[in-house]
């Protein structure tokens, strides 16, 4: 009785508002009508390496991109919830550089139902790391929030630190795949003292935002050759061909 008090004196004093635009909504964590409708997420069928969205109905077969097709990705599965366009651009670069941390439940709770079929049991949530310099200037690491919020919402365990990003590598902003992949030769390893966490797990790699896959690709590397027996990777928002 006394939590349901103190509860309806929060509501009072903060009601609930929109993730997207502030306005008033019925419940935390939510987009109000006309920011849903201007959410891109993720439905159909879709690429089961990198999560994109496809033509075509879903014949219950492994159907990948012809991204995914020409250049085979070294992960196993890839799943993503939203486009990174619209509103949903700005939801990531909110929760990005926008000090959003309001905006990590729902963003986890949107990843975790599109990538249900990979969180299987026992599987190890591991987020893409930031160099320490970066991080120092931005206080977070947006993935390893998401990581750690879908360990919450699912009971999986979460290692925010079991790759490290030992070498500073400029922006990948305006590079291409090739220079993308270049640009992050050598950058990430698993952490020595996780070592052992990564041998013979299925480890699913938790990122914001996917592009071309060159810094999940690193990670993904970084994680077989550390001994891990598969590599998913579940990210908020893909980046499209005409994004």
């Amino acid at each position: 009785m006394m939590q349901q008090m103190i509860q309806t004196a929060v509501r009072l004093v903060y009601p609930p508002r929109c993730l997207g635009c502030g306005d008033l909504v019925e419940s935390d964590f939510g987009l109000c009508a006309t920011c849903w409708r201007d959410t891109p997420f993720i439905g159909g069928t879709t690429c089961a390496a990198c999560g994109i969205p496809l033509q075509g109905p879903d014949d219950g077969h492994r159907i990948e991109c012809d991204d995914c097709i020409a250049t085979p990705r070294p992960w196993r599965d890839g799943r993503a919830a939203l486009m990174y366009r619209d509103r949903a651009r700005r939801i990531v670069l909110g929760l990005k550089h926008g000090d959003r941390a309001d905006l990590v439940q729902s963003a986890a709770d949107w990843m975790a139902r599109a990538g249900a079929d990979i969180l299987q049991p026992g599987c190890l949530l591991a987020p893409v790391p930031l160099h320490w310099l970066r991080l120092a200037r931005r206080r977070y690491n947006q993935s390893a929030l998401l990581a750690q919020a879908m360990a919450r919402r699912t009971g999986l365990m979460a290692c925010p630190d079991l790759l490290q990003r030992i070498r500073r590598t400029p922006s990948q902003d305006g590079l291409t795949a090739s220079q993308r992949a270049e640009n992050l030769t050598g950058a990430i390893r698993v952490h020595p003292r996780r070592a052992e966490m990564a041998r013979g797990a299925s480890v699913v790699l938790v990122d914001d935002v996917m592009t071309s896959g060159a810094t999940l690709s690193a990670c993904t590397d970084a994680c077989l050759a550390a001994g891990a027996n598969r590599v998913d990777v579940l990210v908020l928002a893909r980046v499209g061909k005409d994004d």
